[in-house]
């Protein structure tokens, strides 16, 4: 099949925001206490080995308030805790507790296992261009958001300037 660029693109907007609805709907099943944006913090606070909440929000680009409600529902369902940091006792550093990060294991196992059966049936050579079309749309992604974010660094200090 065919598309042209201006075709394709409406296809990829179209089926991006079809797997972006799944995702949600799947974290939802999944554990029906979390939503998607929980198992983010989660998963980032494990990569990390933990951070502050602050460092979320930055990086997720989502606001305070958002955060800090997410960690506080994580916190009451035993996933999250703070610890002081050693360096600086008046920052608090969010981590998983053991519990959090089983949890996390258990459904990063479970959707491992949906993706396999979802592309049983792909050769290895398509699974291959698949991921490695991820990570190339994911890095260009990545690399505009640092751009973003150094122009809003350099917008605020020309206004405090």
């Amino acid at each position: 099949m065919a598309y042209s660029r201006a075709e394709a693109l409406t296809v990829i907007q179209r089926e991006m925001t079809a797997f972006a609805r799944r995702a949600r709907a799947s974290a939802a099943r999944t554990h029906p206490e979390l939503s998607l944006v929980s198992f983010t913090l989660l998963a980032h606070l494990e990569d990390q080995q933990g951070c502050r909440a602050t460092d979320l929000a930055a990086h997720y680009l989502l606001d305070k308030s958002t955060v800090s409600r997410q960690i506080a529902g994580l916190e009451r369902l035993g996933y999250v805790e703070r610890r002081t940091d050693p360096d600086d006792h008046r920052i608090q550093v969010l981590h998983l507790t053991p519990e959090g990060a089983e949890m996390l294991a258990q459904a990063a196992a479970s959707r491992r296992k949906a993706f396999a059966a979802r592309v049983e049936d792909w050769d290895g050579e398509d699974l291959e261009r698949f991921a490695a079309y991820l990570l190339r749309y994911n890095d260009t992604v990545a690399r505009e958001d640092e751009t973003a974010d150094a122009g809003d660094s350099a917008d605020t200090a020309d206004a405090a300037g």
